[in-house]
């Protein structure tokens, strides 16, 4: 049975190659729709805007204004709030892919992924269910996290004030979503249903200003609710 709703991509970035490669892999699915193509982080901006897409799949290095400075925009936004980022970039440039996160974005990819990976990482941000790659992601920011920043401490105390403010079963399923778990996984873990493990986690998204499940991820570190290993 096929998918009824078609979601809207933009592709951002500066390679013309790249953003060709890309659409031909998008173009060969019925539920994937290509809105529109940018050139530089401006122009992703522009279009995430006056396109309504669903998702953007962003190059962290471009022009004028770059995919993390990008991202911030798309998704600080609040009439985009529907609109989901996915990073492309590689794994070596950490602190990037970790800025992208803070930033907003919903997960990220190597250039390098396959076309198969691709197509299904779009649909998972699409539809906000989970990250891709969690276990790649946690460890992307417990990485990072042991290079304390400068406003590192003073970030820490707002973010454990607000996390306090959650309930106990919030912190848990908070907790658990930092670890990678689905909401299936959680809900089995906690004998709950996946219904009242998603609005556990929608709870606390909305409490915490959080964008999506990615922020909840970084929350959940930046807070000192979960620890680097």
């Amino acid at each position: 049975m096929g998918r009824s709703r078609v979601i809207r991509v933009l592709i951002a970035d500066d390679q013309a190659l790249i953003r060709a490669g890309l659409r031909g892999i998008l173009e060969l699915e019925s539920d994937l729709e290509v809105a529109g193509e940018a050139a530089s982080g401006r122009q992703a901006v522009q279009q995430a805007r006056d396109l309504a897409v669903d998702v953007v799949l962003m190059d962290v290095r471009m022009p004028e204004m770059d995919g993390i400075e990008a991202t911030t925009a798309i998704c600080a936004s609040s009439a985009q709030t529907h609109v989901s980022v996915l990073v492309l970039t590689t794994f070596e440039t950490d602190e990037h892919v970790m800025a992208a996160l803070r930033a907003g974005a919903s997960g990220f990819l190597g250039k390098g992924a396959k076309p198969e990976t691709v197509v299904e990482a779009i649909r998972l941000v699409a539809r906000g269910d989970a990250l891709l790659s969690p276990a790649a992601t946690r460890s992307l920011i417990e990485r990072v996290l042991r290079e304390p920043r400068p406003e590192q401490a003073q970030d820490q105390g707002r973010l454990q004030a607000s996390v306090e403010a959650l309930t106990q079963r919030e912190r848990e399923v908070m907790v658990m979503v930092g670890e990678g778990m689905s909401n299936d996984e959680i809900a089995d873990r906690l004998a709950l249903s996946c219904h009242t493990v998603k609005t556990h986690v929608n709870r606390a998204m909305t409490k915490l200003d959080a964008h999506d499940r990615a922020q909840l991820v970084v929350i959940a570190y930046e807070s000192g609710l979960l620890r680097p290993r």
